[in-house]
C-alpha cells in the first residue's frame, strides 16, 4: 500500500500527457455513446459502456428479422448458427483458441458454478482444489461448493499484504499430487494485481492438475492467448470490455468434450454447444463478436498503453494525498489500471456518495473480493473505494477525481 504523506491543492491536479496518444484516446471516448452525459465513469470495473459497434450489432440483429433458433432449414435458421460460427471465430481470435472452444452463457459467475458442477461430479474424497485469497468470490465460493459436496479440500493461497502482489511460489506451494484443479484469477478486480501465471500452470499441470483462469479483469487490459498459457480453462465476461451482459468461457479441446455437464436430452453430446444450455442469447452474442473485433482492431496492447499513460497520475496522486491510502502495487508495473484506496475517518460508502454528488461514478465496499478485503484486515471499516481506467477515461477525469478525494480528505 502507499500513504499519502503531503498536501496538495485542487488546482495542482493538472493531468500532463506526453501527447503521443492524445488523439487515440480522443478518438476511442467518441466511440462510447454512454459517456456523453458528462460524468467521470471510474466504475468500469463492474461494468463498461458498450462500444457503439456492439450497440449497433445488438440492435441490428433485433431489427432485422434473423431471429431464430438453430438447427432449422429456413434462412433465418441458417443465420442464428452462422452467427454462432463467427462470432466464435472471432473471440476465439481475440483470445488466441480455436472457435469450438468458446462457449457462450450468461455471466461469469453463472458460468462458474455450472462448470464447478461438473468437476464436482470428478472430484473424490481427499482430492484438492487450490484457489487464492486474491480471488472475486466467483472464483472461490462455486470451487468451494464443489469441493464441499465431494468431500474435496479447497485451500487458498494468500497475497502480500503490503505490495498486494500474489507470489506464484504461495500457490505452488499448495499444488500437490492430490490437486486435480487450481483456480485463480489473471488480474484483481480489486487491486488490479497481475499474476504471473506461466509458473503456476506448470506447476499444476506437473501433478497433472488442471487449470482455471478468471481473465474478467484481465481481458480488458492485456492480450490473452490460451493457447500459448495452456490453460485448460479461461472464463472472461463481454460488458467488462466493452461489449454486452453476458459470459465467454473458453474450454481446451479435452474440457470441452470430457467433462460431465449438466445438460438436457437433446443437447449436443461434444462441442461448444454441449455447454450452452438451452437458447443462446443471439442479440448478445452479436455484440459480442463486435466488441471483440473492436479489441482487434484497436489493439488490445495499444489500447492498455494508453490506459497505462491515463492511470499512472492517478495512482502517484492519490498516494500524495493526505489521509489517503492505496492499496495494492505502488506503480503500473505489475498491475492493470485498477485503483482501490481508502481515506482516514471518511467511510467508503460514504467518499463514493460524495464523488458521486460530483458526478464521478466509483464503487464502494468488497467489490466482491471478500476473502481478499478480509486478508488485507479492512472487512469491518466498510472495504476500499475502487476507480478504473478504461479506453473512455481521460485525464480532466483523473483531475476531477483527485480534486474531489483532496477536498474528501479534508474535511
Amino acid at each position: 500500500m502507499v500513504r499519502g504523506d503531503r498536501r496538495i491543492a485542487p488546482a495542482e491536479f493538472t493531468y500532463v500527457s506526453s501527447g503521443w496518444n492524445t488523439d487515440a484516446m480522443n478518438r476511442l471516448v467518441n466511440r462510447f455513446p454512454g459517456v456523453r452525459d458528462g460524468w467521470a465513469r471510474f466504475d468500469a470495473p463492474a461494468g463498461t459502456q458498450m462500444v457503439d459497434t456492439a450497440i449497433a450489432a445488438m440492435t441490428d440483429w433485433a431489427s432485422n428479422g434473423l431471429n431464430a433458433n438453430c438447427g432449422g432449414s429456413f434462412a433465418s435458421a441458417a443465420a442464428c448458427d452462422a452467427l454462432l460460427e463467427s462470432t466464435r471465430s472471432t473471440v476465439g481470435e481475440l483470445l488466441g483458441s480455436q472457435p469450438d472452444q468458446i462457449v457462450f452463457g450468461a455471466n461469469m459467475t453463472t458460468m462458474t458454478l455450472a462448470f464447478t458442477r461438473a468437476v464436482a461430479a470428478t472430484l473424490q474424497p481427499g482430492d484438492r482444489v487450490v484457489g487464492t485469497m486474491l480471488d472475486h468470490s466467483a472464483n472461490v465460493t462455486p470451487w468451494q461448493m464443489a469441493c464441499s459436496s465431494s468431500e474435496a479440500e479447497h485451500v487458498l493461497a494468500p497475497f502480500d499484504r503490503v505490495s498486494g502482489l500474489l507470489d506464484p511460489q504461495a500457490v505452488i506451494d499448495l499444488i500437490d499430487e492430490r490437486t486435480r484443479w487450481v483456480a485463480v484469477t489473471g488480474a484483481s478486480n480489486l487491486l488490479g494485481t497481475v499474476v504471473d501465471l506461466p509458473p503456476i500452470i506448470a506447476a499444476a499441470h506437473a501433478v497433472g492438475a488442471r487449470v482455471y483462469i478468471d481473465a474478467v479483469h484481465l481481458a480488458p487490459h492485456r492480450a490473452i492467448d490460451v493457447t500459448s498459457l495452456g490453460a485448460d480453462a479461461l472464463v472472461t465476461s463481454p460488458y467488462k470490455w466493452y461489449g454486452p451482459h453476458a459470459g465467454v468461457l473458453c474450454l481446451s479441446p479435452a474440457v470441452v468434450d470430457d467433462m460431465p455437464v449438466a445438460r438436457i436430452r437433446p443437447a449436443a453430446n461434444t462441442g461448444p454447444r454441449k455447454w450452452e444450455s438451452g437458447t443462446p442469447n443471439f442479440e448478445s452474442i452479436a455484440a459480442i463478436g463486435a466488441a471483440a473485433q473492436f479489441l482487434l482492431d484497436e489493439g488490445v496492447e495499444r489500447i492498455a498503453a494508453d490506459e497505462a499513460e491515463v492511470c499512472a497520475p492517478l495512482l502517484d496522486g492519490l498516494a500524495t494525498i493526505p489521509g489517503v491510502t492505496v492499496w495494492g502495487p505502488p506503480t503500473m508495473a505489475g498491475r492493470v489500471p485498477t485503483v482501490s484506496f481508502t481515506v482516514d475517518r471518511v467511510a467508503p460508502d460514504d467518499v463514493s456518495s460524495a464523488l458521486a454528488s460530483q458526478r464521478i461514478a466509483t464503487w464502494a465496499g468488497h467489490s466482491y473480493a471478500m476473502d481478499a478485503i478480509d486478508h488485507l484486515g479492512l472487512a469491518g471499516s466498510g472495504g476500499v473505494v475502487r476507480a478504473g481506467v478504461v479506453a473512455y477515461i481521460d485525464g480532466d477525469d483523473v483531475t476531477r477525481l483527485l480534486a474531489a478525494v483532496t477536498d474528501i480528505a479534508r474535511r
